[in-house]
This record gives structure tokens, sequence and C-alpha cells, in this order.
């Protein structure tokens, strides 16, 4: 297990090599050490500005090279997003380190999570919002698949598409609260009252009454967010998806 100031050595010489590397043209922090919001959990997240010159490939290689001769990296998986890499690394400690690799010409801050380490970055730009409407309509399209799940008795499934139906439902909830709902980071920051009440959203059990009972309860929810968001909507649906909900 890794400590913090193992992190931050390992942080510190990864700065460093940035620093000193001839194919790079910038690099930043990302995450939590962009808003000096570190704890004892957090991993590091560095953005790599590749230069004009090089080889994106290239880069690529010699950094995931450096990873696994120097800093004990046992696997690595990758995320594509536009022309940015992100290669995610496991470290033989347990920690995560994030290295993406940007093209000059689209290395730029997307949101408050971006902290330049040397170079220049380009204008921000600002991060995809959240949209309403698909969250909404990814949540009845869930709904209808817990139901279908739970008729044929597989419960497993159910559970499944109840956790993604409970998810577009908190995600309406954090942006009535201006709270991120990327991969969960904002639903525990909503205010307790929500939080307390969506506790019954949650199955206690994979047996089809708790899971009937766990989906009448995230529907209730959902309802009530889209009431807060969209009252016209609310009155053309409300009675088909309390149907969804209660019709088993």
């Amino acid at each position: 297990m890794f400590t913090p100031d193992d992190r931050e050595q390992l942080r510190a010489a990864l700065v460093s090599a940035a620093e000193t590397d001839p194919n790079l043209s910038g690099a930043a922090h990302l995450g939590s050490a962009a808003t000096s919001c570190l704890d004892a959990w957090s991993d590091i997240d560095l953005a790599l500005c590749v230069a004009s010159h090089a080889s994106l490939k290239d880069v690529v290689s010699t950094w995931t090279a450096r990873m696994y001769s120097c800093h004990n990296a046992i696997t690595h998986c990758d995320v594509q997003r536009g022309e940015t890499l992100y290669r995610v690394f496991l470290l033989k400690s347990t920690l995560q380190v994030d290295l993406s690799f940007w093209r000059a010409t689209e290395f730029r801050a997307s949101g408050p999570k971006f902290k330049l380490i040397f170079g220049s970055a380009n204008e921000p730009a600002s991060a995809p919002s959240v949209s309403v409407a698909s969250s909404v309509g990814m949540a009845w399209l869930y709904a209808l698949h817990v139901r279908s799940s739970l008729a044929r008795g597989r419960l497993l499934q159910a559970e499944y598409m109840l956790s993604g139906m409970r998810d577009e439902m908190l995600a309406l909830a954090c942006m009535r609260f201006g709270v991120t709902a990327s991969q969960g980071r904002g639903f525990d920051d909503l205010p307790d009252k929500e939080k307390n009440a969506f506790v019954s959203c949650y199955p206690c059990s994979i047996t089809k009454a708790e899971l009937r009972r766990a989906f009448e309860a995230t529907m209730k929810a959902l309802l009530s967010e889209i009431h807060y968001r969209n009252g016209d909507l609310l009155a053309r649906i409300e009675a088909t998806l309390s149907e969804v909900a209660s019709g088993l």
C-alpha cells in the first residue's frame, strides 16, 4: 500500500522528468492536485503536452516504458477522448497514475481541475454539460428494463438496470444543487436531507420483493426530480412511469 509521501515523491519525479523531456512542451496537474484537495487516497493525474515536432506515439511509448522500468507499473488501460489518450497505470503499491498525452493544439483546461506546471495552455474550453433531457430519458429507459427483468425473474440484471436508473436520478439531483455528477463524484456533496431520502432507493438484498421496493422508491425520487426541472414533462409521463414501477 502506498503512502501519501510515496505518492508525492513519485509525482515530483514524474514532473521533473517531464520538465527535462525535449519532446514535451507543457504539463499540468489534473484532479485533486490541481485544486489542493489531496487526501490519503488521491492518485496522480498528469497532463503531458506533446511538442509539435515530436511523435505522439513515440512519447507515449517512452513514458510507458518509464512507468514499467522505473516505477513498478504492473498493468495499464487506455481511455481515448478525442485526440487525447489517457493511459492509466496500476502500480505494485496499488497507486493509480493517470498520464494523459495531449497534442499541443488541444492542451487546455476543460474544467477547474487543471493547474499548469510549465509551458502554456490554449484558452480553456467549457466542460461538456450534462443534459437534463438525456438523464431523464436514460432513467425511464432503465426503468423499463428493471420492470422486464423483474418480471422474468432475472434479479441480477434487474439490479444492474436499477443501478443505472438510480445513477441518472442522482445526476438530476446533482444538477439541481450545482455539484458534479460525473462518476458519482458529487453524490456525497448533496444536502443531508436528500442523501437520507435517497437511501431507500438502494436494495438491501437481491430478492424480487426488495428490488421491487427499491424500484418504487427510485421511481418516486425520479418523478420528484423531474418535477423540479420540467413540470410539463412530469404531467405527460408521471402516470405512465408510476404504472411501470407499480404494475408488477
